[in-house]
């Protein structure tokens, strides 16, 4: 599975961008799909997740209620919309995908096999 990351910029505080994810390589759907981050001189933190059964969402506390992850399965994409963004988001962010992912291993970064180059996010007035 090959991942290539966009959307990325500079934004103010309050603002919002979208980043996309698009997948090539095998059936996409099947695929547990992931958004982390990863901000200098630390470690990359999971932010959103898409179980792939049931496509049930998952997040990080700290962007629950501001970010939303989303699927499609015809157009191979994950996007990650995120509002009201605060200085503490900036950091580069990375998709990721996984096809043998199980429920309690989602927001372990070193259980997803496939990873995007990452995109840089700078929330900065």
């Amino acid at each position: 599975v090959q991942l290539q990351a966009s959307g990325g910029g500079l934004v103010q505080p309050g603002g919002s961008l979208r980043l996309s994810c698009a997948a090539s390589g095998r059936t996409f759907s099947t695929l547990t799909v992931a958004w982390f981050r990863q901000a200098p001189e630390k470690e990359r933190e999971f932010v959103a997740a898409l179980w792939r059964r049931a496509d049930g969402t998952y997040y990080a506390d700290s962007v629950k209620g501001r970010f939303t992850i989303s699927r499609d399965n015809a157009k191979r994409t994950v996007d990650l919309q995120m509002n009201s963004l605060k200085p503490e988001d900036t950091a580069v962010y990375y998709c990721a995908a996984d096809s043998g992912m199980i429920l309690s291993s989602l927001t372990i970064a070193t259980n997803y096999d496939y990873w995007g180059q990452g995109t840089q996010v700078t929330v900065s007035s």
